[in-house]
């Protein structure tokens, strides 16, 4: 779809957030939730559209391994996921050429992970952890959430103008967008807050651990990331989450009480066996 196109699209929804009469919801872990401003129809077209727009502009790897490994993974996760949220989509996954420790989902059933993820996510347990946790985005409507929350305090007009022109990480906004992609914009592509992505832990670690993933590898991954930000400036997925150490020992303790759930997952027969 061409740029115009793609600016009517966001024009359109920002509208439609400014005169949406917003609704209460309950997220997966109990939380209220705000949302309503953009329909589920629209979010998912600003999902699907952006994730065309960065499979035009970005390369995939040629690895047929590593995009099999990625997307046995996800199917593996989808699988956890309420049958409504099977049906809706066609979940498709994608692996972009970039050395960033990267991953996203995005409305619309999309994922898409960055091939310098797999220098943090070791093995199939570790790999599930970081895509259950940006399903669990997805799954816990935060895209929903924070687009709502921007036009509250800013307009139409401003969010329009915060999808199509600011950018979200020089990764993502110099070689994948350049210019006003929805996929580069804040509150889009990562939510963001530090309640979203402290959610999208728990919905992440119940999710792998029901797929018969242990959900104690995730623990592992986040160690991984804190080591390859070097100890200075954190990477991008650390930038807004909850200080590090508090948040490896909530997924610690939240892994031991999953194990019961895991070891019936595994008891059952599903043993993902991704690589």
């Amino acid at each position: 779809m061409r740029l115009r196109q793609t600016r009517s699209l966001v024009l359109a929804a920002a509208v439609a957030v400014a005169v949406s009469a917003c609704a209460t919801t309950t997220s997966p872990t109990g939380r209220t939730q705000v949302v309503g401003g953009v329909s589920q129809q629209q979010l998912d077209q600003m999902g699907e559209q952006a994730f065309a727009e960065m499979k035009a502009q970005k390369a995939q790897t040629t690895d047929a391994r590593q995009r099999a490994y990625a997307a046995c993974v996800v199917n593996a996760i989808v699988r956890e996921l309420p049958p409504a949220w099977q049906q809706r989509y066609r979940w498709e996954s994608a692996v972009f050429v970039d050395n960033s420790p990267n991953a996203f989902a995005l409305p619309g059933g999309k994922v898409g992970l960055y091939t310098g993820i797999f220098t943090v996510a070791r093995n199939q347990d570790q790999l599930a952890g970081v895509i259950s946790h940006e399903i669990g985005h997805v799954l816990a409507n935060h895209h929903n959430e924070r687009i709502t929350r921007q036009v509250g305090a800013q307009g139409a007009l401003q969010v329009a103008g915060a999808i199509l022109g600011s950018r979200y990480g020089q990764g993502i906004g110099d070689a994948a967008m350049q210019g006003g992609s929805i996929l580069a914009q804040t509150g889009f592509l990562l939510p963001g807050s530090r309640v979203q992505e402290a959610e999208a832990d728990v919905v992440g670690q119940q999710l792998m651990a029901r797929a018969g993933f242990d959900p104690r590898a995730s623990v592992g991954l986040w160690e991984n990331m804190i080591k390859a930000s070097g100890g200075n400036r954190s990477p991008e997925w650390l930038s807004t989450h909850p200080e590090p150490q508090a948040r490896l020992a909530e997924m610690n303790q939240r892994a031991t009480t999953l194990m019961p759930e895991y070891e019936s997952a595994r008891a059952a027969g599903k043993r993902p066996n991704c690589g």
